[in-house]
């Protein structure tokens, strides 16, 4: 009786197997469509593609060389670079819609072209950066630059930090840059290796051009990082970057405060606004300190965020 019992145990099996291999036959053309799409999807997925280099780039109107294979070269580098950092360019654009429109009419104030927007991109990503140099904020101002245009840097206050006054400055320096060289191009170079950095350079090779001149790795990659970004953020399609109004950070409302006195703490003053001190530094990160000195009686101007900017208020 047990053995009657295996054979037909081993008679089943062998039936459902047998069904089983068959249904799969019958499948298979639909299956190997399925891994074909699948592939298919990967494949276009992590594609890595050569970009095409536009013929036609500018900074500020004046016109990138292409045509010149070291000059190609190198801006191809810049795209390729900048283009599969993905995750970094995806935080520029959203970052770019929140200070964008801050930065963009002191520029126009000081007759500086839009295209400098994309210099304080590549200083600091947008962000209040301090570089081992001790430069700091969105334009990477060193602190004896900032205090000869006017700004104040110590350890209470540090205007470098503030972004309108900061912008102003970066604004004058390459002015006076542009003044000195006749081209924006130099300008650009120089707020990276200095004007007399720049002006030792041109006069040691004897030539008079940003594209002309054999320079360190920073400032020969300097301007062709500044117009990729340009390139990049001003066509985002075109380089593979999708999102939505949605996705990107917004500014958010505020008004200003003036104080002409010191100020013993900040997380005390914050309450008195219906925000906590958390939110008061990253409104006003120029205040470096959790009080303000003031023995000078200076109106300063304090960022407050509008009501309901925040879900969570000072408590």
């Amino acid at each position: 009786m047990k053995g009657l019992q295996k054979v037909l145990m081993l008679l089943g099996g062998v039936f459902v197997c047998g069904t089983f291999i068959n249904a799969t036959q019958r499948k298979k053309p639909e299956i190997d469509v399925m891994i074909k799409q699948f592939e298919q999807k990967l494949s276009n997925d992590y594609n890595v593609y050569a970009l095409p280099i536009p013929e036609k780039l500018n900074l500020a109107g004046e016109i990138v060389p292409i045509e010149n294979p070291d000059i190609r070269e190198r801006m191809d580098r810049e795209l390729l670079v900048n283009t599969y950092w993905q995750s970094n360019g995806l935080l520029l654009f959203k970052r770019a819609n929140k200070y964008f429109p801050i930065i963009e009419p002191i520029l126009k104030k000081h007759g500086v072209p839009d295209d400098f927007k994309y210099l304080a991109v590549i200083e600091s990503g947008l962000t209040q950066a301090l570089s081992p140099a001790r430069a700091a904020g969105f334009w990477q101002i060193l602190r004896n630059t900032g205090r000869e245009y006017g700004l104040e840097v110590n350890q209470n206050v540090d205007e470098r930090y503030n972004i309108i006054k900061a912008t102003e400055v970066a604004c004058e320096y390459l002015k006076k840059s542009k003044k000195r060289f006749g081209s924006w191009t130099l300008a650009a170079a120089a707020y990276n290796a200095g004007n007399g950095g720049i002006s030792k350079k041109l006069r040691k090779q004897k030539v008079d051009g940003y594209y002309d001149l054999l320079l360190g790795q920073e400032t020969g990659r300097y301007v062709f990082r500044i117009i990729a970004l340009k390139e990049i953020l001003s066509n985002p399609k075109k380089y593979g970057f999708n999102m939505k109004q949605k996705d990107l950070y917004t500014p958010i409302p505020t008004y200003t405060v003036k104080v002409d006195t010191a100020v013993t703490n900040f997380a005390s003053f914050a309450k008195q606004f219906d925000i906590n001190y958390k939110i008061l530094k990253l409104h006003n990160p120029w205040l470096r300190e959790a009080h303000l000195n003031n023995g000078s009686k200076k109106e300063y101007h304090i960022e407050i965020p509008e009501k309901g900017s925040y879900f969570a208020t000072g408590q």
